[in-house]
């Protein structure tokens, strides 16, 4: 049974320069903790990244998955569906970004996810923490920063 969160966070900068990190996959590990390497299988008539496959670290071993990415909705959404990975036999999810007042942009990120092998609940807890952290935190800190630069 798939599991889903969600989670929400106001980052200093506008939708649009938000979108820019998100949607710059091949660059995940230089502010992505976990995600160790990222391949772009194929891409969209526009250049976007299509089907990608990453490995990651995951319950102290790496783990390889591949996205579909949905740009239907860009620039307030970027979605995307697993369509195989070892690990986890569903990791889908999608970032929407809602311009603020202040010139800051809300961000929310879901995730669903369903794991091949059945672990305790504190894991998988654990687990959806660490990756809701690197999925808002990471991407504060890296959109944040690149304002700065």
């Amino acid at each position: 049974m798939a599991e889903r969160a969600t989670e929400r966070m106001v980052v200093a900068a506008s939708p649009e320069q938000c979108f820019a990190v998100v949607g710059d996959v091949e660059r995940y590990t230089e502010w992505a903790a976990d995600i160790k390497d990222v391949t772009v299988d194929h891409r969209d008539t526009e250049g976007r990244p299509l089907d990608v496959t990453f490995r990651a670290g995951a319950f102290g071993r790496s783990t390889i998955y591949t996205l579909v990415y949905d740009y239907s909705a860009a620039p307030r959404t970027l979605a995307w569906r697993q369509s195989s990975g070892d690990l986890t036999a569903k990791l889908d999810g999608s970032y929407t970004f809602e311009a603020a007042g202040d010139g800051s942009t809300n961000v929310t990120y879901t995730l669903e996810v369903e794991l091949r092998v059945p672990l305790p609940g504190f894991i998988k807890r654990r687990a959806q923490f660490r990756i809701m952290h690197t999925a808002l935190e990471e991407l504060k800190g890296r959109v944040e920063s690149s304002l700065t630069t």
